[in-house]
């Protein structure tokens, strides 16, 4: 799910941002282990340093191998910067045996979660950027939705496991977190999105019309009309799909048809939505995790 520009927030200066960053982070009565499989661990950044590296990881992943365009605070620092890292939670997967210089565990996957709550006391949702959610939320009052991005995983870990942690401490946040839908970006690679043309009609096929938005005129992407879809081969578009976008298929998200573009981040977006109670078991098992139980926590 995508992506992001790197900016200071617009309130309270440079100073205010890194004292709020820097210091040891609330994890509201969770974690900070949330799984674990062999030498690998989900867990959720408990400090400022933890967070500064899963941004060391999304550089090297969105920029370094993808074809993002860094600003220059984040090419400086090596670093994806984004403001909206201070107020949201992260998960990350460690390996426990391939340790940092430090002797720190390695980070090789990362998950950017961001509450409705907390969006709404600080700068709205991030995929705001590039759809109008207002059409969704308006209407939605009450429901507790929850921002998912910065997806990534290191290349050296990009097996089906890594991403399995990260679904199980994706879920064991949401259940603890009482939240009733998640949302955000899905990214399909490059700014062409005729090249996806296929892939975008067949996602946005399903789900449910009602949580579907439109993007910012501003980032919208034009799919030109060139008459009457031709045949579709299902699984040959399930095989190329970014392994992200696949498991929110499987899990019956619904997918928004008109694309937006993110040409720092060199991405087609899709908004996704996913009603957790709609969610269907045998898929939630795919990814070793259980339903969404009734709320736990408020």
């Amino acid at each position: 799910m995508a992506l992001t520009f790197a900016s200071m927030p617009e309130q309270g200066g440079a100073r205010a941002f890194l004292q709020r960053f820097s210091r040891r982070r609330d994890l509201a009565g969770l974690g900070p282990v949330l799984a674990r499989a062999g030498a690998l661990e989900a867990r959720l950044a408990a400090t400022g340093k933890e967070v500064r590296r899963a941004q060391r990881l999304r550089y090297r992943v969105f920029f370094e191998e993808g074809g993002g365009i860094p600003d220059p605070a984040s090419r400086l620092t090596r670093r994806d910067l984004c403001r909206f890292d201070a107020v949201s939670d992260h998960i990350l997967v460690v390996d426990r045996i391939a340790p940092t210089r430090d002797g720190s565990p390695g980070v090789v996957g990362a998950y950017r979660l961001l509450r409705q709550d907390v969006a709404e006391r600080n700068f709205g949702f991030y995929s705001s950027r590039e759809f109008e959610l207002e059409q969704l939320i308006a209407p939605r009052r009450g429901t507790r939705l929850l921002e998912v991005g910065r997806a990534c995983v290191a290349e050296s870990h990009r097996g089906g496991r890594t991403l399995e942690l990260l679904w199980r401490g994706l879920w064991a946040y949401a259940r603890h977190h009482a939240m009733d839908a998640m949302i955000g970006c899905a990214s399909l690679p490059g700014v062409d999105p005729a090249a996806h043309k296929a892939a975008i009609r067949w996602l946005a096929a399903g789900g449910d019309p009602s949580w579907r938005v439109e993007p910012r005129a501003d980032r919208k992407a034009a799919l030109e009309d060139d008459g009457p879809p031709t045949a579709l081969d299902p699984r040959a578009i399930v095989r190329g799909l970014p392994p992200l976008v696949k498991g929110y298929w499987r899990l019956g998200a619904t997918f928004s048809p008109i694309p937006a573009l993110d040409p720092a981040f060199g991405a087609t977006d899709l908004f996704v939505a996913m009603p957790l109670r709609d969610v269907e078991a045998r898929y939630l098992r795919h990814f070793g995790v259980e339903p969404i139980l009734p709320p736990v926590a408020a």
